[in-house]
């Protein structure tokens, strides 16, 4: 009798820009460097947020998603920077063709960060390792950034080992050591665990993994619903989720956080214009369409609601996503009422592997 041929483990890189945002502005700008820097709005008026903050400002305790005031606060002399998007997406796609050198698995998170598999890389080198180092110096030599990265045999682990050693890192985490690792790793530290679930653990005596791994899948279930399956399995280091290059687009929006409240139904109908306008012209550059139309409110409370509505047809043109978030909007208003965020996402792309109906016809609709 033979045994069946051990399956190979996959060579997962996963690369974090370090304090990407940051990191350009002061990179452009020599009068930033070595001082703390907050990309986002300024604390002026009724203030904005953070969207990243250079090392300099974290010595302070500023993070992202901070209030501009409150970054002000822990830190008087803190400069902030208006982001410069288009800059950072050049970069990023700079970025990316160095991956490319090494293969075409790569998965983007975000404009600072990705997934890559490099278990066929394109030059034959062979040891993620080593790619992970080439791709750091090219970075740094290339683009002037440092860049942090993890290199496991799955995503979960390769992403946690890249925020070890922050910034301009590199951990490397094999097979033999992953157990031992994820024992010891804090539960707020695993991928995907927030505040609230962190803190359910904890009064649950759930401190690290280890405690995590006493567990049985059933009791992690009851607690923790279908992600206690995946803590099941990640504590042990099983994770299959593949790489995925092409990930399907579910949504795509825009909002705005505004420099003062709005109490006017006008004025929150020009803003609709505007952001239906940004909406359309992403949805005609990736060629989507999509049946159903959300409006995200978010008043001066900090109150959020969405509302939604959904069409017969897919489509992608101004004038219907406008309007339709006009009436969401105004089904909602209320002169006591002040805004401070509106937002607009178009989700229900058609599968393009599907074929549909008229619903007029009935009939298969070919184009």
């Amino acid at each position: 009798m033979t045994s069946s041929p051990k399956v190979p483990h996959r060579k997962i890189i996963h690369i974090d820009m370090d304090a990407f945002y940051a990191s350009v502005e002061q990179r452009d700008n020599p009068e930033y460097r070595g001082k703390p820097i907050a990309v986002g709005g300024s604390p002026e008026g009724r203030g904005g947020v953070v969207a990243t903050a250079s090392y300099e400002a974290r010595k302070f305790g500023i993070r992202s998603a901070m209030a501009s005031k409150q970054a002000l606060r822990l830190c008087p002399h803190v400069i902030f920077v208006r982001p410069r998007f288009e800059v950072y997406k050049s970069v990023s796609q700079k970025i990316r063709e160095i991956f490319y050198r090494y293969t075409d698995l790569i998965e983007p998170l975000s404009l600072d960060e990705a997934y890559l598999d490099v278990t066929k890389d394109k030059l034959g080198i062979g040891s993620a390792l080593d790619i992970a180092k080439q791709i750091k110096e090219a970075i740094k030599s290339e683009l002037q950034l440092t860049a942090s990265a993890g290199v496991s045999i799955n995503k979960f682990v390769a992403k946690i080992a890249s925020d070890i050693n922050k910034p301009d890192g590199l951990t490397f985490i094999g097979p033999s050591s992953i157990e031992i690792f994820m024992e010891k790793l804090p539960v707020e530290k695993f991928y995907g665990v927030g505040k609230v679930t962190a803190a359910k653990m904890m009064k649950l005596g759930l401190f690290y993994g280890s405690d995590l791994k006493a567990l049985s899948e059933a009791e992690l279930q009851r607690h923790f619903g279908k992600q206690g399956k995946f803590y099941y399995d990640i504590v042990r280091g099983i994770d299959n989720r593949q790489v995925q290059p092409h990930r399907e687009t579910k949504s795509l929006a825009a909002e705005d956080t505004f420099p003062y409240d709005l109490s006017s139904l006008e004025e929150m109908e020009a803003e609709i214009d505007r952001i239906a306008r940004l909406v359309c012209e992403r949805l005609k550059k990736k060629g989507l369409k999509g049946r159903t139309i959300t409006v995200k409110i978010k008043y001066s409370d900090f109150k959020q609601i969405t509302r939604n509505r959904s069409l017969v047809l897919p489509m992608d043109d101004l004038l219907t996503i406008a309007s339709t978030a006009k009436e969401l909007l105004a089904s909602t208003y209320s002169e006591d009422q002040k805004v401070r965020l509106l937002g607009i996402s178009i989700s229900g792309f058609p599968n393009p592997d599907i074929k549909e109906k008229d619903p007029l016809t009935g009939q298969l609709r070919l184009f």
